[in-house]
């Protein structure tokens, strides 16, 4: 599960930042596709938008993780197996 959060997550926040970016400066109503005009409503384009800068960004993100040295992997499960949730680091009990 945590490969997949390793893919998944930074793909979602680049495909979050590249449509910020180009529906600043595209207005959804006047793109077109194949010489014709797209006819759907804003919010069905940003989503669209969205979802195919996804599945662009995860396409980068597992070519970047497949690439990596074997090294670095191992290195990367050691260091998420040392805590249960990455969010938070593991609490160490102090002898009593």
């Amino acid at each position: 599960m945590r490969h997949i959060i390793w893919i998944f997550w930074p793909a979602f926040i680049a495909a979050g930042i590249a449509e910020t970016i180009f529906f600043t400066l595209i207005d959804p109503r006047q793109l077109y596709l194949l010489g014709k005009q797209v006819e759907w409503p804003p919010i069905a384009t940003y989503s669209t938008g969205f979802l195919l800068f996804w599945l662009v960004c995860i396409g980068s993100s597992l070519m970047t993780y497949f690439m990596m040295p074997q090294g670095v992997k191992e290195a990367l499960i050691t260091a998420a197996g040392a805590r249960e949730d990455l969010s938070r680091p593991v609490r160490r009990r102090e002898p009593s």
